[in-house]
């Protein structure tokens, strides 16, 4: 239970700093539009990265760095588009974050865009495979505890945001709260993408 706690409270740690994915399922859950499916796409990723880390996968990406360049230039390119967008749709009156019931993406692009988010960031990899994966070594023995602690956060916490975004609904039911969120998030994206391009 003491390296589960321990995986618990890193896990947690590292996801709730707004990033990316976590700007896109806030938005996914404020518009109420497959959240569910969203929040476990991210969630399960998490799991699938840390899994690999605990495994021993950040030995991989220690000896193959291009894996980790090659990720970091993709990523810079797919949030510089995504960031502009936003932007975009904030200039237009929030185009592209219409509240629940105006028509919104499909499940499919929206599913590949949360997937996009979450396997072309460089941090994510890092996070999971890198740090946690290296980490889970402090507890011999219990290293699949650790892992499994830090799955259970990634669960909780996308489940909560995504769910949690409905309760801030009465605010974005005015159309300048939509713009100030897609400006934000592409601030976000652009901000990350910034960060990547510099090495940071």
């Amino acid at each position: 239970m003491e390296a589960a706690s321990a995986g618990f409270l890193l896990g947690l740690s590292l996801i709730v700093a707004i990033g990316a994915q976590n700007a896109f399922v806030l938005r996914q859950g404020l518009r109420r539009e497959h959240v569910l499916a969203v929040c476990l796409t991210c969630a399960v990723s998490d799991a699938v990265l840390i899994a690999a880390g605990v495994a021993g996968a950040s030995a991989l990406s220690a000896g193959a760095p291009w894996v980790i360049e090659a990720l970091r230039w993709g990523g810079v390119a797919f949030l510089a588009v995504y960031g502009g967008r936003a932007f975009l749709s904030a200039a237009r009156g929030g185009g592209a974050l219409r509240p629940a019931g105006q028509g919104g993406a499909g499940l499919a692009p929206t599913l590949a865009t949360c997937l996009a988010l979450t396997w072309l960031n460089p941090h994510v990899w890092l996070d999971t495979v890198v740090l946690i994966g290296s980490l889970s070594a402090a507890w011999p023995g219990a290293e699949a505890a650790f892992g499994a602690g830090a799955v259970a956060a990634s669960f909780a916490f996308f489940l909560a945001l995504g769910h949690g975004a409905r309760l801030l609904a009465p605010l974005f039911a005015r159309p300048a709260a939509w713009r100030v969120l897609d400006a934000g998030v592409g601030a976000v994206m652009w901000a990350i993408a910034a960060r990547l391009a510099l090495g940071g």
